[in-house]
């Protein structure tokens, strides 16, 4: 893992939230944050592993969805305040093989309010081409002790 992109990741986000940064999912998922551009995009990548894959041997939208969330999460806590993932939707454009050693999830923000920060992210085969697109929208927790503003 680029141990600098995580460090600068980890500085950008609220400190004082009480949270585990990152979340376990991502360690599980075995990410790595590979490019960060402050304040416009966060790029991960995480392995394509046997476990993953559906009945056809292709990796499961669950698991992509997954790297989605694990991308555009981190990113949007950059970007805005504390916040949950409201919805999130995702585009599958072609299978992701066996073959494909990894998938590279690049995010970026469309859209920030006072209540909600919307996120795109872009998919990748290890080999550059587009297999998935994603938009989350998650909204900011105004008073985490009361969960008043959450969904």
């Amino acid at each position: 893992m680029n141990k600098d992109i995580m460090q600068r990741v980890l500085e950008l986000m609220p400190s004082d939230t009480g949270m585990d940064l990152p979340p376990r999912v991502f360690s599980d998922m075995e990410g790595e944050f590979i490019d960060l551009v402050e304040g416009i995009s966060l790029t991960a990548r995480f392995p394509n592993k046997d476990r993953y894959m559906n009945p056809m041997g292709f990796m499961q939208g669950g698991i992509i969805t997954a790297a989605i969330d694990n991308t555009v999460s981190p990113l949007s806590f950059m970007l805005g305040s504390p916040n949950v993932t409201q919805t999130i939707s995702t585009t599958f454009k072609r299978p992701i093989k066996k073959t494909d050693r990894f998938v590279i999830v690049k995010a970026s923000m469309i859209e920030k309010t006072e209540t909600h920060i919307v996120m795109q992210a872009e998919v990748k085969s290890d080999s550059g081409k587009l297999m998935a697109n994603g938009v989350a929208k998650c909204v900011f927790i105004k008073n985490r002790k009361s969960n008043e503003n959450c969904p």
